[in-house]
């Protein structure tokens, strides 16, 4: 059964649930679905909604921001919008060495369309992209 027939859901570790639980929620702005259990902690994991459905797993775990990769990208039509949307709410976007980046914190992107980082309270990293 090939698994290009599936649903995926990206999962985040984070070291506080109820920190990441701040800022994903209260900074992103996304929609818990799900609340419950991960390993043995009660109340330690969240499934967030993004684009009409689960995208998006966060639990708590000692691994938490142990990558330097980008773990998510959401694809956007405004970029601007929602990179003022997210910094009004206390977002920072990241800079990184030998990228031009604007006011903003937004970069051309390989091939086309433009991109910002962003990081979680644990350092997770997330990207917002768009075509244009």
């Amino acid at each position: 059964m090939p698994l290009s027939a599936h649903h995926l859901r990206t999962s985040v570790a984070v070291s506080d649930i109820q920190r990441a639980v701040e800022f994903y929620e209260g900074r992103l702005g996304l929609r818990a679905l799900w609340s419950g259990p991960s390993a043995r902690i009660a109340d330690g994991g969240r499934v967030y909604e993004s684009g009409g459905g689960p995208a998006l797993n966060v639990y708590q775990s000692v691994t938490a921001g142990t990558t330097a990769a980008t773990l998510a990208t959401w694809y956007v039509d405004d970029l601007d919008g929602i990179v003022d949307e997210l910094t009004a709410a206390g977002v920072e976007f990241a800079r990184y060495d030998g990228i031009e980046h604007d006011r903003k914190g937004i970069t051309d992107r390989a091939g086309g369309g433009r991109i910002a980082w962003f990081r979680d309270p644990d350092g997770n990293t997330f990207a917002i992209e768009a075509d244009a």
